[in-house]
């Protein structure tokens, strides 16, 4: 699969570590893919995601954000505000070095960024979610610490999934302001909303509520018994299966 590491500025002035991967033949549209909280492009079901849509005929940028994985900045300092602003700054750097995005993808978290930023981009045809919230402050009910002293003394270690980090103030003030379903309310493309009934992390209860605020064209495919993380290879290709099938439809020049 042709592909090229490369990076871009967001307009906090951090460079973020990219990579651009084309397909072998013509492509067919160019997308975005929005990692999911505290992973990075090279997670492992987030290439095979990607891999299926260049198969497919897509374009796709991966990055990290801010403060993950070999892009710039701090992740203490990191807000979803901030992940949706680098976002722009990726579609921006799509558009210069093969043509603007017609396709969002976003994992978890990510789903929701997507969702936030597809009314902005008036090249985006269709987004898909992959057990996104409908409320990023629901993350805060999944940080295992003392969120008082975030409050009191400006940031503090919590875990979240097994793995510790740092999170500030200002991240957890952020994600009060933010409803990523009401602003899918604005998109006037096509949505697709892939969540698993049995998601240990993000209830299917989200799911509900972002396709309920959703415009038509809309569609939900269930993960069955799919943990949050795709952690299982076929759940994975299921997934990127689909959403390589169903993207076409909307993102193909009529």
């Amino acid at each position: 699969m042709p592909g090229s590491m490369c990076t871009f500025s967001n307009n906090r002035g951090h460079e973020l570590a990219a990579r651009l991967e084309t397909p072998e033949g013509p492509t067919v549209a160019a997308a975005i893919f929005a990692h999911c909280f505290t992973c990075s492009k090279d997670l492992r079901v987030e290439r095979q995601l990607i891999r299926a849509l260049t198969d497919q005929g897509f374009a796709v940028l991966s990055f990290d954000f801010a403060g993950l994985g070999g892009s710039e900045g701090e992740f203490v300092n990191s807000t979803f505000s901030a992940n949706v602003d680098d976002l722009r700054a990726a579609a921006d750097y799509l558009t210069d070095a093969v043509t603007a995005p017609a396709l969002l993808v976003g994992h978890s978290l990510g789903g929701a960024a997507v969702l936030s930023v597809a009314p902005d981009l008036p090249s985006v045809r269709a987004v898909a979610t992959i057990g996104a919230p409908a409320d990023p402050a629901h993350v805060t009910h999944l940080l295992e610490g003392d969120l008082d002293q975030i409050h009191r003394d400006g940031s503090a270690p919590v875990t979240i999934g097994g793995r510790q980090i740092t999170v500030g103030r200002a991240f957890v003030a952020d994600l009060e302001r933010h409803e990523p379903a009401a602003r899918s309310a604005a998109f006037r493309g096509a949505t697709l909303i892939m969540h698993s009934p049995f998601d240990e992390l993000v209830g299917i209860d989200n799911a509900e509520m972002i396709y309920d605020a959703t415009r038509h064209p809309k569609s939900f495919v269930s993960l069955d018994d799919a943990d949050h993380l795709l952690t299982d290879e076929a759940d994975a290709t299921y997934a990127a299966t689909v959403i390589a099938a169903w993207s076409g439809r909307y993102v193909r020049a009529r």
